[in-house]
C-alpha cells in the first residue's frame, strides 16, 4: 500500500504554472503535520511550505506570493499550487506527512522549469 503519493510534475517554461497533488491513504491523510519538499541537484532537501495544526505553515521565502499549499479533505489530498514558476524552482518535489510517530515520504515529482 502506498501511502503517499506525488503527481503533477512535469516541463514548463519560465512563467508557467504547475499543480501538484500528493494523495494520500486514509489513514496517513490524519496527519499531526505534512509538508511539501524539494530538492535541487546537487543541493539539499529544503521545506517549500508545510501544514500544521491545520494551518499553511512556513513558506519558503523564494516561494512566497507564488506557491500555495491547500487540502481537499474529501480526496484525502493536498496541493501545491505553483505559479509564475522560475528556472531555480526546478528540483524534485516530495510530500511528507507525519503520522503516528512516522514520517511518510512519497516517491517526488519531477518539476524542471526552462529558461
Amino acid at each position: 500500500q502506498v501511502d503517499v503519493l506525488e503527481s503533477g510534475g512535469g516541463l514548463v517554461q519560465a512563467g508557467g504554472s504547475l499543480r501538484l497533488s500528493c494523495e494520500m491513504s486514509k489513514r496517513v491523510f490524519n496527519f499531526k503535520a505534512m509538508g511539501w519538499y524539494r530538492q535541487a541537484p546537487g543541493k539539499e532537501r529544503e521545506l517549500v511550505v508545510g501544514i500544521a495544526g491545520g494551518r499553511a505553515q512556513n513558506y519558503l521565502d523564494s516561494v512566497k506570493g507564488r506557491f500555495t499549499i491547500s487540502k481537499d479533505n474529501a480526496k484525502n489530498t493536498v496541493y501545491l499550487q505553483m505559479n509564475n514558476l522560475k528556472p531555480d524552482d526546478t528540483a524534485v518535489y516530495y510530500c511528507m506527512a507525519s503520522y503516528s510517530g512516522h514520517d511518510n515520504w512519497g516517491q517526488g515529482t519531477q518539476v524542471t522549469v526552462s529558461s
